[in-house]
């Protein structure tokens, strides 16, 4: 086991910032609109969709806040006065290492048996980067990948780079206000697959980019091998993510996740063949996307957007719209496509506008 030791970040260890770069291909032209344009309070800065840094994490100057149990509303652009005023993080309104170092004691109460558990992975660190980098390290490793070079793997990158650390409190928040199941923020980061395997991720991309290229293979292929999700290091992903269950989610090597994205298990984001370079979908902020789903090639999911359970998706899909079936169609047609007046990653919401879509019944 891991000796139990705290490792403090720096102000100045964080990376440098990288410039927002286009997509490295437009295959597809975007939609406007002229009544309204998709605005995400409290939510989004800019448009995911536009901008996307290379060899960085992805939106690492962006902000966003995930802290809210209810859903926000799309509104009008123009309705909007001085909304640059909104609070974008909410970091400082509660610490939240702290919160969960709270819910470990609580849990001890409750059950004494899991003392040495809980102060192993939780209460013997003095920050969450390194009670992840311990708990990772203990997943992940194997007679061959001892627990302390996997250790020293990911509190290097954690500690390096804070814009990482945030990601990962928002990941946690975003799993605690979505998923019912998630009673307290230790138990997400405890048990929870799809936040263990996206944190992973974050270190095997930071790794990817820096060009230590086998390192970050092998940590894909023990995330795979243990968590049943397999996302490649290139993969750009934002923050607050939630992967849903997670087995069986496919992330290929181009694919952009936006910020606050909802992805359900026995997802694939792949290609269309044996073609080389980006080929991979582009998900846009806010975007939900159900159990089953296969979105296949380098096509763009609007922000906003909705994909029902069980479809394959081979086209764009618009901004606040839904898509459904195999091969997936607009619901309400492509010419008059329903619009959601909600953001669906938020809400949750699977079966919205059904009767519209599909008048079967059982």
């Amino acid at each position: 086991m891991a000796t139990c030791i705290d490792v403090s970040r720096t102000g100045g260890g964080g990376s440098q910032a990288t410039p927002h770069l286009p997509l490295s291909r437009e295959p597809n032209r975007p939609q406007t609109d002229d009544n309204a344009q998709l605005k995400f309070v409290k939510f989004c800065r800019r448009r995911f969709s536009d901008h996307v840094p290379r060899a960085a994490t992805v939106c690492q100057n962006r902000t966003a806040t995930t802290h809210t149990s209810r859903a926000v509303d799309f509104v009008d652009r123009d309705e909007i006065d001085g909304v640059d005023d909104f609070p974008v993080d909410d970091d400082e309104e509660f610490d939240l290492w702290m919160v969960m170092k709270s819910e470990a004691r609580s849990d001890i109460d409750q059950e004494p048996i899991l003392s040495s558990y809980y102060f192993n992975s939780i209460l013997s660190y003095n920050s969450l980067e390194s009670a992840l980098s311990h708990h990772l390290s203990v997943k992940l490793s194997n007679s061959s990948l001892p627990i302390n070079t996997l250790f020293d793997i990911f509190i290097g990158v954690f500690s390096e780079d804070e814009e990482i650390v945030k990601s990962v409190k928002h990941d946690l928040k975003a799993v605690k206000e979505r998923d019912p199941a998630c009673i307290s923020y230790v138990h997400c980061f405890l048990n929870f697959k799809g936040f263990l395997a996206c944190q992973a991720h974050r270190v095997a991309h930071k790794l990817w980019c820096q060009g230590r290229k086998v390192l970050a293979l092998l940590i894909q292929n023990r995330v795979s091998e243990v968590f049943a999700v397999d996302i490649h290091p290139g993969a750009k992903i934002g923050r607050g993510i939630l992967l849903d269950h997670a087995t069986g989610v496919v992330v290929g090597e181009t694919a952009v996740i936006g910020n606050n994205v909802s992805i359900l298990h026995n997802v694939t984001l792949g290609g269309t063949g044996k073609a080389c370079g980006d080929r991979h979908p582009k998900i846009g902020d806010g975007v939900l996307i159900g159990a089953g789903t296969c979105i296949l090639g380098n096509i763009r999911i609007g922000e906003g957007a909705k994909i029902g359970a069980g479809s394959v998706v081979l086209k764009e899909v618009p901004p606040r719209t839904t898509a459904a079936g195999n091969p997936a169609r607009l619901v309400g047609g492509k010419q008059n496509p329903i619009k959601l007046d909600k953001i669906p990653s938020f809400t949750m919401d699977h079966t919205s506008h059904i009767s519209e879509w599909s008048d079967y019944v059982i």
